[in-house]
């Protein structure tokens, strides 16, 4: 009776094993190679070339040991992510069009972003000794301002409302944001960076609280850091006249803000990257990691002179009757990409 008993269970249980269906797996798409570098470009922001290399860099952590259950590349992984950062848009949006689910690309994105912001140091460093006086001249070439190894500036990313402290992160224009300070070369190289705090703090208290503050004061570098009139006047970092009394002081002036405008241009071009920095919804930890990433990637394209893709560009005529291509910074200031000594750096307003 047992034996019979033991030979109906391992039937239904046989049974029952056979009703599992098989894992169906979804092909994904392979971007490498059904696009040119063009499409490449508007899609990732990196052409071909460029995104291996970042797959290089990022292969020592994101390499999977074995290909059991499908696994993707770190390739994949890199497309998901850059797809992310260049579009900003839902995981879902993201996913469907590489052929992935939404849970996927949300864990891809966090391991690809913090393993980039933990490459931050390698690839952002002030301009060291031998650098500075190269650095020095492009500025002077720049706007006429002597002796500048440096611009800063604060800007926000708005991101959605957090559970924690949500009231910290609420900036003048009464949204949530996390306000970043950078400083950047001629080059529009990111130098240095600061993203840690809630969009309510002031930019000259990030400043004050800042490493680079600290080390700056302890050590003057040899020469200037051009800043906006929100930050105090300092030894090695120079604002502008608030109220100019003599033509000396308007030519100052003048000089400040052509060399100092790389920095609202730096800040143009990283948001119009990277256009996930226009609005992030996740928490400020995993904002954080993002915005390094992004910076990375920033800079990678910059010193790889990766183009900018066709969204950044828009025809219009300018002021000097020229019809060329424009770069612009923000609503209100956008910047003539043939003209290299900044001349054409002028309001919309004055366009029309």
């Amino acid at each position: 009776m047992a034996t019979d008993m033991a030979g109906i269970v391992h039937r239904h249980y046989h049974f029952r094993r056979r009703e599992y269906s098989r894992r169906v797996y979804v092909e994904r798409s392979k971007p490498l190679e059904q696009y040119s570098n063009e499409e490449l470009y508007a899609r990732f922001r990196f052409g071909n070339a460029d995104i291996k290399y970042i797959a290089d860099l990022v292969r020592p952590e994101l390499q999977r040991r074995t290909r059991r259950g499908h696994s993707m590349s770190v390739e994949e992984q890199v497309l998901i992510a850059l797809r992310f950062y260049a579009s900003g848009s839902f995981y879902q949006v993201v996913g469907d069009s590489l052929g992935v689910d939404k849970s996927t690309v949300s864990k891809v994105v966090k391991a690809v972003s913090v393993y980039l912001a933990s490459l931050v140091n390698q690839f952002v460093c002030f301009p060291r000794d031998e650098q500075i006086s190269q650095t020095k001249c492009k500025f002077l070439f720049l706007g006429n301002m002597p002796n500048t190894i440096g611009v800063i500036d604060c800007t926000h990313v708005w991101i959605q409302a957090p559970h924690e402290r949500e009231w910290e992160y609420i900036n003048r224009k009464g949204r949530h944001s996390i306000n970043i300070q950078l400083v950047g070369d001629a080059d529009l190289l990111i130098t240095n960076c600061v993203l840690k705090w809630p969009g309510s703090v002031h930019d000259a208290r990030i400043l004050r609280e800042s490493a680079l503050y600290r080390k700056l004061q302890t050590n003057r570098p040899d020469g200037i850091i051009l800043g906006d009139s929100a930050y105090p006047l300092l030894p090695w970092l120079m604002t502008p006249f608030l109220a100019p009394n003599t033509p000396e002081q308007a030519r100052f002036n003048t000089a400040h803000s052509k060399t100092r405008c790389a920095i609202e241009r730096l800040n143009g071009v990283l948001k119009r990257r990277f256009a996930c920095l226009n609005y992030l919804r996740v928490e400020p930890q995993g904002v954080c990691n993002i915005i390094l990433a992004c910076i990375v990637l920033h800079n990678i394209a910059t010193k790889r002179n990766v183009p900018l893709c066709d969204e950044v560009m828009s025809d219009w005529s300018c002021s000097k009757g020229c019809h060329c291509q424009k770069l612009f910074l923000n609503n209100d200031f956008w910047m003539c990409l043939q003209d290299q000594d900044l001349q054409n750096v002028v309001s919309r307003q004055d366009m029309s």
